[in-house]
């Protein structure tokens, strides 16, 4: 990216988060090729090629897709557009991409293997943990941050934190005190009371994490997740660089041409609720674990991960109807239950989900960022693939 176009689009970066957080508009997808443009194989389910192929003609859309299908030790691999629309390459597996808030499910992770290590328990309490957070916050339970029935006010929200961003998207954070901008916050609602998604949460998770170890949260996530399962592209960084070869996120306001943003925000402002990369193929690998594959969590531990809250959907919402438990959703589909997360980041949007046993996966990620107030038309269309998407995963 020139000079020139890096300085505008680090500014429309800026106009963007002072009206949401963390949020950039998507990508005229008009503007690229689809996959068979770019030298990729047919794929072996014409009409689900065909869906990627419109997603990424849609105006605003998606200028590149991945799918990865695993069913036991098969997987297929559907793709449309570009990765890169400068160089015209097709998306890969291998490519690093942010992967938003799917990142929560690796914080919660690392916080149910703690559990299964009698390091921390459901319901031990900030109090108990974090003493030096605010004394209003104290009976919050880990089992409330996990599940998003906290009332933790959203860090990510407060106007001292969108203000830094506004000056210097690219702004080193100290990650470990993303709580102190909202630390003058009384809780949103009782502990427990109802359901509200919020980054804070798994700021606090990892914080108790570090607490119960005595160990940084990039460890932690090395020791008990990225090692365990194999995960060697996948990082928690803080900066704002990312690994190559990498996905190019992207931002299009209609007529402008895209604007590549893959390197716009620092990963530190969004740490355990949002700031990990990760590879197509990792991210598989991990979410059927995290869905079900056994030995990773106990059967006493992930019966606790799957006590859904109905009508909790994650951000943005995935396929079918959502329920919430902790740091996992559960999607019900026409067709079937998959388990995951989703995540949105600016340049970015992300669906991760796999079977109750885990034999099962399926990633789905796009190169532009939408949500429930960003292109909610798009969102539409992109969680109606994604059914299309499920059904085919669990077709025998």
């Amino acid at each position: 990216m020139s000079a020139r176009s890096e300085v505008r689009s680090r500014s429309r970066v800026r106009l963007r988060l002072c009206a949401t957080a963390l949020a950039a508009p998507a990508l005229l997808a008009s503007l690229v090729q689809p996959a068979q443009a770019t030298g990729t194989p047919p794929s072996p389910d014409k009409a689900l090629q065909r869906q990627l192929d419109d997603l990424v003609r849609t105006a605003g859309g998606p200028p590149g897709v991945i799918a990865l299908l695993r069913q036991g030790d098969r997987t297929t691999v559907y793709r449309a557009g570009v990765a890169d629309t400068t160089t015209g390459r097709p998306p890969r597996t291998t490519d690093h991409m942010r992967i938003a808030s799917v990142a929560k499910a690796f914080s919660g992770a690392v916080a149910l293997r703690l559990v299964d290590r009698h390091k921390l328990r459901l319901d031990d309490t900030i109090g108990e943990i974090l003493p030096s957070l605010p004394a209003a916050w104290h009976q919050v339970t880990l089992r409330q941050l996990l599940s998003h029935t906290s009332g933790l006010p959203d860090f990510s929200t407060a106007p001292a934190f969108l203000e830094i961003l506004q000056e210097d998207p690219r702004h080193l954070f100290d990650s470990r005190r993303l709580l102190d901008f909202v630390a003058e916050d009384d809780l949103q609602f009782p502990p427990g009371s109802r359901y509200e998604y919020s980054n804070s949460d798994n700021i606090a998770v990892a914080l108790m994490a570090e607490a119960v170890t005595g160990r940084r949260y990039e460890r932690l996530l090395d020791q008990l997740v990225y090692r365990p399962l194999g995960l060697r592209h996948t990082s928690l960084p803080q900066g704002y660089r990312l690994p190559h070869p990498y996905l190019h996120g992207y931002d299009v306001t209609p007529p402008a041409p895209p604007e590549d943003i893959s390197e716009v925000l620092s990963a530190s402002g969004v740490w355990a609720s949002g700031g990990i990369v990760s590879t197509p193929k990792d991210l598989n690998a991990f979410i059927r674990a995290w869905a079900g594959k056994g030995g990773f969590l106990s059967k006493e531990t992930r019966h606790e991960q799957r006590t859904f809250i109905p009508g909790a959907a994650s951000e943005p919402a995935g396929p079918g109807v959502n329920a919430g438990g902790l740091a996992i959703f559960r999607y019900a589909t026409r067709c079937g239950t998959v388990y995951g997360h989703t995540g949105n980041f600016p340049g970015y949007t992300q669906f991760a989900a796999g079977t109750a046993d885990g034999e099962r996966s399926l990633t789905f990620s796009i190169n532009t960022q939408t949500s429930k107030s960003l292109k909610p038309e798009l969102l539409a269309k992109v969680r109606a693939v994604q059914e299309n998407f499920v059904c085919a995963l669990l077709r025998r």
